[in-house]
């Protein structure tokens, strides 16, 4: 599972460094500065959870719970969700997209719950 997360955070690093440089470099001037605003939620929680699926990884790596698993995926799941529809909504101006965007916001608190439950969990039994 380690490696999953690992390489998932990877990718995403990779795709949110390469989303903000189109975003600074292609897209100013051609989005509203509201949409720019959306834009640039979306790269850095995208980022944020990109270097948390890393720590997952390396949590995984050591202690490969339910709950770890769970994290990851959760913000797997949440990055897509949350940071995607807002790269659509920006992008396009399809405002309902941002009616499904706190799906992914979900995910990720359910995901960042998982991460310090098993943490909490995990050093309390070593104690």
């Amino acid at each position: 599972m380690e490696r999953i997360f690992l390489g998932i955070g990877a990718i995403f690093g990779f795709a949110a460094v390469a989303a903000g440089a189109f975003g600074a470099h292609g897209l100013r001037g051609r989005l509203s500065p509201e949409m720019m605003d959306v834009f640039e939620v979306a790269v850095r929680y995208q980022m944020y959870h990109a270097l948390a699926l890393l720590a997952v990884g390396w949590l995984a790596s050591r202690s490969a719970t339910f709950t770890v698993i769970l994290a990851g995926w959760l913000m797997v799941a949440g990055t897509i969700v949350f940071s995607g529809t807002l790269y659509i909504l920006s992008l396009s101006g399809i405002r309902w997209w941002g009616a499904i965007t706190p799906l992914g916001g979900l995910a990720l608190l359910a995901g960042w719950a998982c991460l310090g439950w098993s943490v909490w969990v995990g050093s309390a039994a070593r104690l």
